[in-house]
């Protein structure tokens, strides 16, 4: 090879990474735009389907425990069974899609789990039973492939929204999609309200043994999840390929910088195979790849942080929710006993729907638009600081004071109070953060999968808390072990304490210099030695070689 078409590849090397970084500066640097408030809602219903689809089980299963025991109420394995399955295929889901759309594409699989959460509640809302199937293996087995498809959704969103994200408003833009969670849960306490009042008189004058109307409440109120689903299905499958993916992961530089250009601008983007073909040389996501990037102490901490303080969170967000119906009687709206059973069944499933909304408002909404107001501010890291330590007095206070908080009026106020104030500090706090976080901290090539391993982590804090402290809580009698529970969540909240000192503050900084990688050689082959030292290389070498 001649000395000018050495240096014409060597200087190939300067275009290709100069363009990837102006592209990425202009990404960073955008000003808020139409298309970055259409991501956010984009991304954003789907977190509000899967909430709805979440928290709406939890009025549901009480309505199938009274049409398939007579009025009565399903076992304790029946009603965990049916409560415990999504959050076992969200487990896999959020390993499987992590990975996924690392090694496939963001594009490419998004849109694929809202369909698999589509077929799922459907297949909820029409389930049955015959002589062969109980209906509860039936409802298990589509709450499974939900759980599955809501388990996708979390790092697609959150790495899709972080990678179009400008740096200075991505906590901000990621904490608007997450806090859809909570509108998804006020959503599904607001439609069963509406469903029982409109059966109100079939429900009243139904006999125990047929309670037609009550199933057609349930499937009813399962089925209209997926209504939000549909609707944001078109827009996730057309969404463009995030151009960090496209430059990082598919190596075309030009392409991605084209596509910054356009939707951006015009909120656009066009593909152009033949022309925008131009593979840059960038390191590769392999096995030995990962295993080198992790097994360094300063990288594998970020992974342990992240996936501790979300499992340690967890565990006390859903452990604290199968306790609600406590918090609910309290405040008065807990089971109905008097008068006739269908009175005692209609009244009952109206108490949890009010109630439900009350636990939203007074705590869980307020806390993700706080984390908002303050996330691009304040920081990341001292935002989830905070929770951890106000949520660790808070469940001392729950746990070591339960008994004598409820042995009076003032004090059950005093407990319900401070109830409010654990949602509201998981949601202004680590609830949000631990979502955020993963989704900034890992190099492209790694991100999804980072992230997917840290939900997956939360996950199973949520099953340990649905399957092991529901047994524990009836030890003693019902309720009786409650208090040694919320101690429990206590200790959970300071090992969180701890987590967190392992993270960065990611405030402010862009995905590349949170990726603990050189960014001024990124684009060039492991081992060549920087650009300009490469030309300098080869002009000595023909110097040398003329010489002879």
């Amino acid at each position: 090879m001649s000395l000018e078409a050495e240096k014409a590849h060597a200087n190939a090397a300067i275009t290709a990474g100069e363009r990837r970084r102006a592209a990425l500066a202009e990404v960073d640097e955008a000003k808020f735009s139409w298309f970055h408030a259409k991501a956010c809602i984009v991304a954003g219903v789907g977190f509000f389907t899967d909430a709805y689809d979440i928290f709406g089980i939890s009025i549901a299963a009480t309505m199938i425990g009274y049409v398939y025991h007579q009025g009565g109420a399903s076992t304790a394995n029946q009603d965990l069974g049916i409560k415990v399955a999504h959050s076992i295929g969200t487990f896999f889901g959020q390993l499987l899609f992590g990975w996924a759309a690392d090694q496939i594409g963001r594009k490419r699989m998004y849109g694929v789990e809202l369909m698999i959460i589509i077929v799922g509640t459907l297949g909820q809302a029409v389930a049955g039973e015959a002589p062969g199937i109980s209906i509860y293996g039936v409802i298990i087995m589509w709450r499974f492939i939900m759980g599955m498809g809501i388990g996708g959704d979390y790092p697609l969103s959150a790495v899709i929204t972080s990678e179009f994200a400008a740096r200075r408003i991505r906590g901000r833009m990621m904490a608007a999609v997450f806090s859809a969670q909570g509108w998804g849960n006020f959503t599904s306490a607001i439609v069963s309200i509406i469903v029982v009042v409109a059966y109100k008189s079939e429900i009243l004058a139904e006999p125990v043994t047929d309670l037609k109307a009550i199933d057609q409440c349930w499937r009813l109120i399962i089925g209209l999840g997926c209504v939000p689903g549909a609707i944001a299905l078109y827009f996730r499958l057309t969404i463009p390929e995030t151009p960090r993916y496209t430059m990082d992961i598919e190596r075309n530089i030009k392409q991605a910088s084209q596509d910054v250009d356009t939707y951006l601008t015009t909120g656009t983007y066009v593909v152009d195979p033949i022309h925008n073909n131009e593979r840059a040389e960038v390191p590769k996501a392999t096995l030995s790849d990962f295993a080198s990037y992790f097994s360094q102490w300063k990288n594998f901490k970020i992974l342990f942080g992240a996936a501790w303080s979300w499992f340690a969170l967890d565990i006390a967000f859903y452990g604290l929710g199968l306790n609600s119906s406590t918090i609910l009687a309290t405040i008065g709206f807990g089971s109905y006993t008097s008068g006739s059973k269908q009175l005692q069944m209609y009244q009952t499933l109206y108490n949890v729907s009010v109630g439900n909304i009350i636990l939203a408002v007074g705590g869980l909404i307020p806390g993700y638009y706080f984390t908002f107001a303050f996330v691009d501010f304040w920081g990341r890291r001292p935002i989830q600081l905070m929770g951890f330590v106000l949520l660790t007095i808070i469940f001392c206070c729950m746990g070591f004071g339960y008994h004598a908080m409820l042995a009076t009026a003032s004090g059950k106020k005093a407990f319900v109070f401070l109830y409010c104030m654990a949602n509201f500090f998981q949601n202004f706090g680590p609830n949000t953060t631990t979502f955020i976080i993963p989704g900034e901290v890992f190099p492209t090539r790694y991100r999804s999968t980072g992230h997917g391993i840290s939900a997956a982590s939360g996950k199973l804090g949520a099953i340990v808390a649905q399957v092991g402290f529901s047994r524990l809580k009836d030890i003693g009698g019902t309720n009786a072990w409650l208090d040694h529970i919320l101690e429990l969540f206590a200790f959970f909240m300071l090992t969180g304490i701890f987590s967190t000192l392992l993270l960065p503050e990611t405030k402010g900084l862009s995905l590349e210099d949170l990726s603990h990688e050189d960014q001024t050689q990124f684009v060039r082959d492991s081992g060549i030695p920087p650009v300009s030292e490469e030309i300098a290389r080869i002009e000595e070498e023909h110097r040398a070689h003329h010489q002879l």
